[in-house]
């Protein structure tokens, strides 16, 4: 059996640094993408980024990979994170899938959230859906400037799942055979949420109750990483267009 080769976007930190550790321990190839400390660094929240990230790892990779795992993304109550979390995500998406058909065993998944079943902004959705960029950017700052910030990013990721489900199933993916699937994280312990909210007791009681994790809060980073890993694995070959909640139990409670 061959090397796989398996590309990982926001691989300098958190759960895809995780992510791309896992893999490289396994023995896998890992191409790993981001803004900084990577192989590969390119903005996804922007066009010329998106632009460059395919030409510089189809170089990399000789024109096939074996799997995908879609994790660049922020949590911040600003437009960009529309721009990254949905437009840079399908951009990679799509940009990459002609080097996974390259592959005979091919699988991609992407990052989403627990948050998304929490909260959302109509609007957001259904401009991302649209795949209106740039009136999906106006109506993140609309929910921000109306004292919302903070349901950008849940919004975002609904899009996202919405989308996901969409696409798994058609022609150029489950028709292709290349699985597609999400990994929904819970509140797991990475940097960036002790920077955010973890680190600040009142925030972190606050997010706790709204979505409350029977197996643990925080939750291990290494969990994400491993079913993320699993996902694009040789051993997932029936399933498609799945969201997977890893979240310690919160999905269960909030939607019995």
């Amino acid at each position: 059996m061959s090397e796989r080769t398996y590309v990982v976007t926001g691989a300098a930190s958190g759960i895809g640094a995780a992510t791309a550790d896992h893999l490289a321990a396994t023995g896998a190839r890992v191409i790993r993408c981001d803004v900084r400390d990577a192989e590969v660094i390119a903005d996804l929240a922007a066009p010329e980024g998106r632009e460059r990230l395919v030409p510089q790892i189809r170089a990399l990779s000789g024109g096939r990979i074996d799997g995908l795992i879609a994790v660049a993304g922020v949590a911040l109550p600003s437009p960009l994170t529309v721009r990254l979390n949905f437009f840079g995500t399908l951009a990679t998406l799509e940009g990459l899938r002609p080097l996974l058909a390259e592959s005979d065993r091919p699988r991609a998944v992407a990052v989403s959230s627990l948050s998304a079943i929490v909260a959302a902004d109509e609007s957001i959705v259904k401009a991302c859906l649209s795949m209106d960029e740039e009136s999906a950017a106006a109506a993140a700052i609309n929910a921000i400037e109306a004292g919302r910030g903070r349901i950008v990013y849940p919004s975002a990721k609904l899009a996202l799942n919405q989308w996901l489900r969409r696409a798994a199933v058609a022609p150029g993916w489950a028709g292709a055979g290349i699985p597609l699937n999400a990994v929904a994280p819970g509140v797991v312990d990475t940097d960036a949420a002790r920077r955010t909210f973890l680190n600040d007791p009142a925030a972190r009681a606050s997010v706790a109750t709204a979505m409350p994790q029977p197996l643990g809060f925080p939750g291990p980073v290494a969990a994400i990483a491993s079913l993320l890993a699993w996902t694009v694995s040789t051993h997932n070959s029936f399933m498609t267009g799945q969201i997977l909640y890893a979240d310690g139990g919160a999905e269960a409670l909030l939607r019995p």
